[in-house]
């Protein structure tokens, strides 16, 4: 699996046609497919191409972005 820095993830933001990545207890998943994070922001409260382990675990749902491909892991 890839591994990704902070700022490599960052490019994948879902802008630009870019595919939409985000990081959760240091894996990195791909949630292009979910229409909950269209253009890469997940409801307005948070953008892709981050590290989302804390907002994750303080979110009032459980957490689903695990049910998405793994694209690497985050260093």
């Amino acid at each position: 699996m890839k591994e990704y820095t902070a700022e490599e993830l960052a490019r994948f933001d879902g802008k630009n046609g870019s595919p939409v990545y985000v990081a959760y207890k240091g894996v990195v998943y791909d949630v292009s497919g979910s229409p909950m994070w269209s253009g890469g922001d997940h409801e307005g409260m948070h953008a892709a191409g981050r590290d989302l382990t804390v907002e994750h675990d303080d979110a009032p749902h459980e957490v689903h972005v695990t049910e998405f491909p793994q694209v690497g892991t985050l260093v």
